[in-house]
């Protein structure tokens, strides 16, 4: 796996996607696993500090002791303690930026709670691009896509992918929460399938030097894809800053 950084207490990688963070039931087919990969790898135990969704590529960060685990859990707890930055790519011209303060309910499979409960969750977005897709769909001659960056203010389960569905922008790839005709219209048309989620950067204290530390994933080869094989028209800018 692709070490982003490391040090005596911890170590980040670069998690493609389609990789499970560890072993679950809920995949029971799933032979190989970021946390077992990155053991071998390292010839040591490591510990998870946090998740990401199997289909979420990006920045992912282990702890190299039981002691330090315990300090970045208390840490991604807290949520001013830890910034996550995304991008992902999602249907229709989301507004230019907005917060979308909306409480999620447990999923049912969380095996962290015995009980069905709504959490507050918050998530900031902004735009950074636009796209029309040579892609016809419900009756119109192209599809809309955006470029949106996430900053979730809270850690619940799936709360990007849940988030921009609620606000009818759900993302590219997501066979959950989003449309399973356009998803796959365009896997065909990129020639890629995947969900088009990105852990772009991950910002925290370390836990033992008390410095800041950024950690950050480019945008995989993958994403090139938009640009390499759409003839991409766009709303008269590319990046809203």
């Amino acid at each position: 796996m692709r070490i982003l950084y490391q040090d005596n207490y911890l170590v980040a990688v670069d998690k493609p996607p389609g990789l499970l963070v560890h072993r679950t039931g809920l995949d029971a087919g799933e032979t190989q696993f970021a946390l077992q990969l990155l053991r071998d790898q390292l010839g040591r135990p490591v510990w998870p500090a946090h998740r990401l969704d199997k289909g979420t590529s990006g920045v992912l960060l282990f702890a190299l002791d039981a002691d330090t685990a315990r300090q970045l859990g208390q840490a991604f707890e807290a949520p001013d303690q830890v910034r996550k930055t995304y991008q992902a790519v999602v249907r229709g011209w989301s507004p230019e930026s907005g917060l979308i303060d909306h409480p999620l309910k447990r999923m049912e499979d969380d095996a962290r709670a015995g009980r069905q409960e709504v959490q507050d969750a918050q998530t900031r977005y902004r735009t950074l691009a636009r796209y029309e897709l040579p892609l016809p769909q419900g009756g119109f001659p192209t599809t809309r896509c955006a470029l949106v960056e996430l900053q979730p203010l809270s850690g619940r389960r799936h709360q990007l992918r849940r988030h921009l569905k609620h606000i009818a922008h759900p993302i590219i790839g997501d066979a959950t929460h989003g449309k399973g005709p356009l998803n796959r219209a365009l896997a065909a048309l990129l020639g890629a399938q995947r969900l088009w989620l990105h852990a772009l950067r991950l910002e925290l204290i370390h836990p033992v030097h008390g410095t800041a530390l950024p950690i950050e994933a480019p945008l995989g080869p993958d994403w090139a894809l938009w640009r390499r094989r759409i003839d991409l028209r766009q709303d008269g800018r590319t990046s809203a800053d």
